[in-house]
């Protein structure tokens, strides 16, 4: 059943979340490798790195779910699609920032600690937007 689920692409929302949950796992590992690197071995602030790293994470989970994750999308445009997909990662960007800032500053967390909990919080809402907005069957939004 597993390499059904990894194989083919299928609406049915369990083979979207693990396809999702795998390709935002691999975003996770560029967001982190850039995030500490720059702060570690450039010593970049650690919240001008995450932002930075969270770029190219979206960038990456993007690529992933137009490629394998989803195959319904609900907008014709390409353009479009990229567009209030980046929106929707601007406002994970928005929630990543607040929180890793929130659990390394005034909890006293590690960085890496912090970045770890705001991943899976930013997560629930990345995926629950982009499927409802951009992956469900409303065609016609351009």
């Amino acid at each position: 059943m597993l390499g059904k689920v990894l194989s083919k692409k299928s609406d049915h929302l369990f083979s979207e979340m693990v396809r999702y949950s795998i390709s935002g796992a691999t975003a996770f590992v560029v967001d982190v490798s850039i995030l500490y690197t720059l702060t570690e071995w450039f010593h970049l602030y650690y919240l001008i790195s995450a932002a930075l790293g969270f770029t190219f994470g979206t960038f990456t989970v993007y690529i992933l779910s137009i490629s394998w994750v989803f195959p319904v999308r609900a907008f014709d445009s390409h353009q479009k699609e990229f567009l209030v997909f980046a929106l929707i990662g601007a406002v994970g960007l928005g929630f990543n920032e607040l929180l890793i800032w929130t659990f390394t500053d005034f909890l006293h967390f590690y960085y890496l600690i912090s970045k770890a909990f705001a991943a899976a919080l930013v997560y629930t809402w990345n995926f629950t937007s982009r499927k409802w907005l951009l992956f469900s069957k409303q065609k016609g939004k351009g």
